[in-house]
């Protein structure tokens, strides 16, 4: 009994599972099946023909395709999975399935997102939308296929053609952001989109945009748009493009240039500036070429290049040519100019090779290009009186104690015109050397420590003007020579405080042309003449000095202040050198007087000079202060520890006596010092000589004290500042040394920008060093409806120079104050100035102004001079991104061009 109750529940379970999978929902009506009639010719169920079982073709039953390895494609070709919040619905009648609520699937590469999404398996479709509650339409379709990403309001796509249809699409292209009202997708390389909006603004509601009604998309690629308008706050503006075409992509891809147009701001007239066509050449490698061009005949041409090759080295190259045109030919007031500019940076990096680098700074060209240039936006670099450039190649030989430079190196006085150049300039050192140290490198004993070192030093050394620049005879006064040094010292210490330094010094000079002077009666002028040949000599000096350090301590009991700190350090040296000079002195008669005779040798106008003249036999006396302070904390119950303030940096004094002198044994004192104050914010520094004789009505040093001892012959008085808003923060204040940055990277020794001469040529957004953003975080800012704090920036530099000739009164030869700074006035506001006050004169110097709004996608940076020979100004207004960089309005009108 119980076996055949097992049977029977086995039999029922089995008959329910049939019964449920019969049918989803049980027919009310009975359906009647009529009884179907035989047909007489379903009768004839045997064919003659069929009957030739023997037939070849009949036999063979199997078809060689039906067998063929190659299987009809699925439509689904890899799994579903799919995820849902609130609830999923699988209708197996229809073959569909419902996700609600965070819905979620991937398939191959796909992965979409949606508040609701249905899948038919009978029509290989899936259809995607949003769902609707009290905060309105949310969780909108997020489609993912690959590296391609668009968000929509509805989507459906079809597994076996992969084509889709989308509503409201929102896709990002590299810097675009793409906005169709439907969209077709006809593959994966292929979208077609109806009323379309793309724009670079973030914003949830574009600041700007292009508006179409239609247009193609390759992703990755390209945008190809027919009619299109531009569109600034949703109110279309008359601006107009009958078609357009927008590369994208992360590769640089060539193209023309937009210039910028010149309705005539100056005399030559009107014209455009910075046109031209962009190389993409590779990866690592671009080229522009862009030129100007004005009605009155005036030309320029450009020609810049960026590259990085990632581990290696980066760089760019500008190359600058400007034919400049003034006034009208045949007139008395036309002028002509050509004017270039060269700069080249390279950088190797440090990965690339540890023991060699190679480096490049070129800033080379006319003396007066930026003072003429047409097509110059950095005003301030007109202020700069001086190029230069190096060109250097360092290596360090393992293993052994030398290394290597290769240089060149160019200097360039744009006021004299002068230009000095080293093409190139050897040098090889072999660091110190101890060749009596002990094991393991042990030096206790004055032999141990006696090290040797050596310095070789070869130069090829040019001299000329701007004319002669670049031509044959440029090269004809060039001066070529090697130095070679080599050296040689030990310590000894000395009565227990004091160490005894004895050293010695030896200098051959080897020089590969020299001078040879002839008096000529004719004109009766001495003729000098250099000749091509070696000459050499040498020289050595020896020596030792003696020093020692003293620390004095003066203690405080009462009040913050511990206790303060003086060391001194001095020390007294004595050298001696003999008198080299005199076995190369040569003899020229220098007028008609015969007996009229000029002293000189070979080496006078050598690149390394000529041996040193007459007996030195010198005692040289140097003095050093460092003044420190120990200042208790605030609060006496505290548990930091006494802070350590330096009140006087150095206080140092030098002078020499020259023993086998017969006058004037003395030699003027110079003296310097500098301090810190204001948390390290205010740097001074005060330099000066001191000279202890008297002068003659020629200027002339005589063999006499002055009444005073010393005479102030020069002193030079600097002091630079920085001053923020966040100085005036109680809040960073309270929080103590470890969280005020205020201070952080700044140098009081090296003074701040204040002419603006760090700004970029060609960048018209402004300082590549934004002092106002410099040391702040790149993050997002709020903004105030009542903003009480507004942050600022202060940089002052203060310089006086004082010079007395012993002669007339001293006098003040420079007295000026310089000051720049930012005002950040809303968070998108900023205004920048920089200018100078010459207190001697009672003017104001080189003043400059530059104002600038960030406009979310947009840039808006206005540069103005508003006084002074170089008065002038920029103007600008463009797309920040660079996909759109041509939409831009910019105009400027340059300083007068004075050609000379």
């Amino acid at each position: 009994m119980q076996t055949n109750l097992s049977y029977t529940l086995l039999f029922l379970s089995f008959f329910f599972i049939r019964i449920s999978f019969a049918q989803d929902i049980k027919p009310k009506t009975k359906i009647v099946v009529p009884a179907t009639k035989k047909d007489s010719l379903n009768l004839i169920k045997k064919d003659t023909i069929f009957n030739q079982k023997k037939d070849s073709l009949v036999l063979k039953k199997k078809d060689t395709i039906a067998i063929d390895s190659l299987k009809p494609k699925e439509t689904v070709e890899d799994i579903i999975t799919h995820i849902a919040k609130d609830y999923t619905i699988q209708d197996a009648k229809n073959k569909t399935v419902t996700l609600y609520n965070e819905a979620n699937i991937t398939y191959t590469d796909i992965d979409l997102k949606a508040g609701i999404i249905i899948i038919d398996y009978k029509k290989n479709t899936l259809f995607a939308k949003g769902i609707v509650d009290s905060t309105g339409y949310t969780q909108r379709p997020v489609f993912k296929q690959g590296n391609q990403e668009s968000e929509q309001d509805s989507i459906r796509y079809n597994f076996k053609s992969k084509r889709a249809l989308i509503y409201g699409l929102k896709t990002n292209q590299g810097e675009f952001i793409t906005y169709g009202e439907k969209t077709k997708r006809v593959n994966d390389s292929t979208i077609y989109i109806r009323k379309i909006k793309f724009t670079t603004s973030e914003k949830k509601i574009p600041d700007y945009y292009i508006a179409t009604n239609k247009a193609k998309l390759v992703p990755g690629k390209k945008i190809i748009v027919g009619t299109s308008n531009l569109v600034l706050a949703d109110v279309p503006t008359p601006l107009f493009l009958p078609f357009a075409y927008f590369p994208l992509g992360d590769k640089n891809l060539s193209g023309f240039l937009i210039p910028s147009f010149d309705t005539g701001s100056s005399d030559r007239g009107i014209g455009f500036q910075n046109g031209g066509y962009y190389f993409a050449v590779n990866d690592y490698f671009d080229l522009a070429v862009l030129g100007d061009a004005y009605s009155n005949g005036s030309w320029g041409a450009n020609i810049s290049s960026n590259y990085n090759n990632r581990y290696k080295y980066s760089g760019t190259f500008n190359l600058r040519f400007e034919n400049i045109i003034q006034g009208i030919k045949g007139f008395d007031d036309f002028s002509k100019a050509n004017n270039f500019n060269i700069t080249w940076n390279h950088r190797q990096s440090t990965k690339a090779s540890p023991n060699s680098n190679f480096s490049a700074s070129v800033n080379v060209g006319s003396s007066r290009f930026f003072r003429e240039s047409l097509n110059q936006f950095n005003i301030s670099q007109s202020q700069n009186n001086t190029f230069n450039s190096s060109i250097n190649y360092s290596r360090t030989f393992v293993g052994t104690p030398f290394n290597m430079s290769l240089n060149a190196s160019h200097q360039q006085n744009t006021n004299t015109e002068k230009i000095t150049m080293t093409l190139p300039s050897l040098t090889l050192n072999m660091n110190r050397v101890y060749p009596f140290a002990g094991k393991g490198g042990v030096k206790k004993n004055p032999i141990q420590k006696l090290g040797f070192n050596y310095n070789m030093q070869g130069q090829y050394l040019i001299n000329t003007s701007d004319d002669e620049f670049f031509t044959k005879k440029m090269f004809e006064t060039a001066r070529s020579g090697v130095q070679h040094k080599t050296s040689t010292s030990t310590n000894i210490k000395a009565f227990k405080y004091f160490t005894l330094s004895p050293s010695a010094n030896y200098e051959e000079v080897w020089h590969f042309d020299y001078i040879q002077k002839d008096y000529d009666p004719t004109n009766n002028v001495v003729v000098t003449d250099t000749l091509r040949g070696f000459k050499s000599y040498r020289e050595y000096n020896f020596g030792v000095s003696l020093s020692t350090n003293i620390y004095g301590t003066f203690n405080f009991k009462k009040g913050r202040l511990k206790a303060i700190r003086h060391t001194f350090r001095p020390s007294i040296s004595y050298s001696y050198r003999p008198d080299f000079k005199d076995k190369y002195i040569k003899e020229v008669q220098q007028s008609a007087n015969p007996f009229d005779l000029q002293e000189y040798t070979v080496f006078d106008q050598g690149i390394y000079g000529g041996p040193s003249s007459g007996i030195s036999n010198s005692i040289g006396i140097a003095l050093n202060n460092v003044l420190e302070a120990k200042v208790a904390p605030k609060d006496p119950d505290s548990d930091e520890e006494d802070k350590k303030i330096t009140l006087l940096n150095n206080l140092n004094f030098n002078s020499s006596y020259n023993i086998a002198a017969d006058s004037l044994r003395w030699s003027p004192v110079s003296f310097s010092a500098g301090t810190r104050l204001l948390k390290d914010k205010l740097s001074v520094n005060l330099t000066g000589s001191l000279d202890p004789y008297k002068v003659n009505e020629s200027g002339a040093r005589i063999n006499e004290y002055n009444s005073g001892i010393f005479r102030l012959t020069n002193a030079s008085l600097t002091a630079n500042y920085s001053l923020s808003s966040e100085d005036f923060n109680k809040k960073d204040d309270a929080k103590g040394s470890k969280n005020n940055n205020n201070t952080k990277g700044r140098d009081p020794n090296n003074p701040p920008d204040v002419m603006g001469a760090n700004i970029d040529p060609n960048n018209r957004f402004g300082s590549t060093n934004n002092t106002a953003n410099s040391n702040k975080e790149n993050k997002t800012k709020k903004t105030e409806l009542y903003r009480s704090k507004i942050p600022w920036t202060l940089n002052l530099i203060y310089s006086a120079n004082y010079t007395n000739n012993g002669l007339a009164p001293g006098s003040i030869g420079i007295h000026t104050v310089g000051f720049s700074g930012n005002i950040e006035l809303t968070p998108k506001w900023s205004v920048g100035y920089s200018s100078g006050y010459d207190v001697k004169n009672g003017a104001f110097s080189f003043s400059r102004f530059n104002f600038s709004r960030d406009l979310d996608s947009w840039r808006f940076n206005f540069n103005w001079v508003p006084f002074g020979t170089n008065s002038s100004y920029t103007f600008f207004i463009g797309v920040k991104s660079s996909v759109l960089s041509d939409l831009k309005w910019d105009k400027n009108k340059p300083p007068d061009r004075v050609l000379f």
